[in-house]
């Protein structure tokens, strides 16, 4: 990167340090530190919720996904809206009445303790992963402009965004996602310009857009219904609904956002603003990714977007990568000249488009077959590399396309993006295994001044938990791709322990903790067994609790005390 670029990376990084600890300074209760004194609008709440979820992954490698399969991961959000009202009429109200840190709090009121601490821990694996594959995704910008270690990024990565999440808790994270938020937009809506700015003279949006279509990237609804497929409208509409129900409502990183609202309106009014707002976003930025592979069927494009572990694989097999260069070479100079064709011939509507349309289809085909080889090529090798290059694609073009400035301001919002889901994940991990797991099994309540460094002791363990993670983060593919099949696995029993608690009254506490246990053995099983695509096992988990509740209920029937 230019010297520009460098200065306007650090200088935004720094400032949104500084402004982290500013705001955060003066904490002297976990009230505060954890809750924010319950003082946030609706439109903080609105874009902390945002926030949290839209993390690096989504800016890195949602573009990534749709170059590579297409927009239908879209359709990964259309349960999204029912779920927002759902919370708003069943979660939210119980969440602000009983006051709580964490979510689980509720579960002992309703069960016991022991149904509580099942349900934080089930979260706090889940959530401590997920929050490691959130560092490791901007560790990937730091380690491909500096061609830094990976390790060492994660490192560093993690231990930046810690300084203002110790200090400052709740408070601090909740007014810099509101920063970053509008940078983050702002940038990403100014990359989509430039984009198409940057397509050869005389080809604009519509054209780029025909591209796209053609080469069957803005394939948004998928109709046929199949259990295996991971996106389509089915899996969308039923598995997302579970999947966001169970993430927004009860996912403490998500519940820590709106518990810091005002009142039950601002909290409503952030997360029904949420499921209208999401969909529209999460589009955007998958057609940048769409519009991308437009681009590089005009241009020349890479043979592979990791341009690290392609070195290293011409290094380690020179001859075999000179073989894939020369294929390469050929196919995309077909490539781009049947691309053209085909937008010369549209004008004309000629009747030799179908044909060439047909070409281009199939010199894709190719194109693809042969990343498949050099893929698979790299993984074989001895080289440590990510499993695929899906990461690095809207990364490269922004190294090679954007013009000074815009590059490292691009690179910020990553980090900010990052950095606003890290923070939060960060601070409900702390808040869940403190109030949930080390007070709860402590004899003595501490006073204020103690519980906030319990509170601060927590969140830096939880960062380095999450930066060892990161660690090993590199064999994972699509980064926004792992972090909701790991969600998946844990989602759905967490949902199922709520639905319980708020719909069936008749079960206690002994019943619902082991039809937890039982139901995430069985998803763990379905999914080690491949029988469903991922965003099925929120459903299948949520629906077990259920099933082996109401079993249970038929060998163990609570008595009765008459009042």
């Amino acid at each position: 990167m230019s010297t520009i670029d460098w200065t306007v990376l650090i200088f935004t990084l720094v400032a949104v340090v500084v402004y982290g600890v500013f705001i955060g300074r003066g904490q002297k209760s976990n009230e505060s530190y954890l809750k924010a004194d319950n003082k946030m609008p609706w439109y903080i709440v609105l874009i902390g919720i945002m926030a949290t979820q839209a993390s690096a992954i989504t800016f890195l490698s949602a573009p990534g996904q749709a170059y590579t399969d297409g927009m239908r991961f879209v359709q990964y959000y259309f349960g999204l809206p029912l779920a927002m009202i759902v919370i708003c009429i069943t979660f939210i109200p119980i969440f602000q009445r009983l006051n709580v840190y964490t979510a689980y709090e509720y579960l002992e009121n309703r069960f016991d303790k022991k149904t509580r601490v099942l349900t934080s821990l089930l979260f706090l694996f889940s959530r401590g992963l997920s929050t490691g594959i959130s560092i490791y995704a901007p560790s990937i910008i730091l380690s491909s402009v500096l061609n830094w270690d990976i390790y060492l990024t994660n490192v560093l990565t993690g231990g930046i965004l810690l300084i203002y999440t110790y200090i400052g808790g709740a408070k601090a994270i909740a007014h810099t996602q509101k920063i970053q938020f509008l940078i983050i937009l702002g940038t990403m809506a100014f990359a989509g310009y430039l984009l198409i700015q940057n397509m050869p003279n005389g080809i604009g949006f519509k054209d780029a857009l025909y591209l796209a279509g053609k080469s069957g990237k803005l394939n948004v609804i998928t109709t046929e219904f199949d259990w295996k497929d991971k996106y389509n409208i089915w899996s969308g509409l039923i598995g997302g609904f579970f999947l966001a129900l169970s993430y927004f409502g009860t996912d403490q990183s998500q519940v820590g956002r709106y518990i810091t609202a005002k009142d039950n309106t601002n909290a409503k009014m952030g997360l029904l603003l949420n499921g209208l707002v999401k969909i529209p976003m999460q589009f955007a930025i998958l057609l940048i990714g769409a519009l991308l592979f437009a681009f590089f069927s005009l241009k020349p494009a890479p043979i592979y977007f990791n341009e690290r572990s392609y070195q290293n694989l011409k290094e380690t097999q020179p001859e075999q990568a000179a073989v894939y260069e020369k294929e390469h070479q050929d196919l995309q100079n077909k490539f781009n000249s049947e691309s053209k064709e085909i937008l010369k011939l549209k004008e004309t509507q000629s009747p030799q488009l179908n044909n060439k349309i047909e070409d281009f289809k199939n010199t894709q085909t190719q194109v693809k077959a042969l990343h498949g080889r050099v893929e698979e090529a790299i993984n074989n090798s001895k080289y440590n590399a990510e499993k695929t290059d899906t990461n690095y694609i809207f990364l490269y073009f922004v190294k090679n396309t954007l013009p000074v400035g815009m590059i490292g301001l691009l690179f910020a919002v990553i980090f900010l993006a990052s950095w606003g889901s890290i923070s939060a994940g960060l601070n409900s991990l702390a808040a869940c295994s403190l109030k949930d797991v080390h007070l709860i099994f402590k004899k003595e309540i501490p006073d204020d001044a103690t519980e906030l460094k319990y509170s601060r002791l927590h969140t830096l363990a939880w960062g380095i938990f999450s930066i060892g993670v990161a660690m090993f983060a590199t064999q994972m593919g699509s980064l926004i791709e792992a972090v909701n099949v790991l969600g998946s696995l844990f989602y759905g029993p967490i949902l199922g322990i709520f639905l319980v608690a708020f719909y069936f009254k008749k079960v206690k506490g002994l019943n619902v903790f082991i039809s937890a246990i039982l139901s995430e053995i069985t998803v763990i099983a379905i999914y080690n067994f491949d029988i469903v695509s991922f965003l099925w096992l929120n459903v299948i988990g949520a629906a077990a609790v259920i099933i082996f509740s109401a079993i249970g209920l038929l060998f163990y029937k609570p008595k009765v005390v008459n009042s």
